[in-house]
């Protein structure tokens, strides 16, 4: 029966997602053309709200949780642990009030509607994997951003998409840290997303999966090196992942 349920509601859900995508293709324009930047995040963050909340047609839970109540008054960095496209649209739309900016491979900066838009206005660093002179150098250009506007960038410290948590890289860190040092660093956990696939395959997507997006205890960078906060973040983690 659930087999069922997955081929009949998975459709269902790619319509609205990308009905969704497309609509508001145009008001990002819009938004950004006429009222600037900060008003077409705004339709960025009220987008991903309603895709969030798209899963729910697949039965699907989703809880969030915080360990402490984060500031909005300063830059911060977000590493989160990253297997599924839902971990960007779950934290675009329920962390929307730290005015996130992303850390973003190049490939998505084109063709798809909202999206690819949205990175080349947000501010976000749009990296080539292949090229690590130009990925620091727009990381770079992230950490000055967030230092002096307040924001929060996200980067996913494993580099890549994975079952199961990966070993965290130091580069990313490195260069957000340079330009924006007194950063609070954020370890969030995501989990269940990588259970929508089944087999790992976009079609059809697995029905009432829980889904969690978990707030860690936050690292003041101080005199710790950036190994030892990845590796506080990591092991925090870790520890949601592996819970049951």
């Amino acid at each position: 029966m659930k087999t069922i349920l997955n081929h009949i509601l998975t459709p269902i859900f790619y319509f609205l997602f990308g009905f969704w995508l497309v609509i508001f293709h145009p008001i990002q324009i819009l938004a950004y053309n006429f009222f600037g930047r900060t008003a077409q995040q705004q339709v960025v963050y009220f987008l991903n709200k309603i895709l969030v909340n798209c899963l729910h047609v697949l039965g699907t839970s989703i809880k969030v949780t915080y360990k402490t109540e984060l500031p909005t008054d300063r830059p911060m960095i977000f590493l989160a642990n990253h297997s599924s496209l839902h971990d960007i649209t779950g934290l675009y739309g329920l962390f929307g009030k730290h005015k996130l900016v992303f850390v973003s491979k190049r490939s998505l900066a084109k063709g798809i509607p909202s999206v690819s838009y949205n990175l080349r206005k947000s501010g976000a660093a749009i990296i080539d994997r292949g090229d690590r002179k130009q990925a620091i150098s727009e990381i770079l250009k992230l950490g000055t951003f967030i230092n002096d506007n307040s924001y929060t960038a996200v980067i996913f410290p494993e580099g890549t998409r994975r079952p199961g948590l990966q070993p965290f890289k130091i580069g990313g860190l490195n260069a957000l840290t340079k330009k924006s040092p007194k950063a609070l660093i954020v370890p969030l956990a995501i989990k269940g997303t990588a259970n929508l696939y089944v087999n790992r395959k976009a079609y059809p997507l697995n029905t009432f999966q829980s889904l969690s997006w978990n707030v860690l205890e936050p690292i003041e960078q101080g005199d710790k090196t950036n190994e030892e906060i990845l590796q506080m973040a990591y092991d925090q983690i870790n520890e949601v992942l592996e819970s049951d």
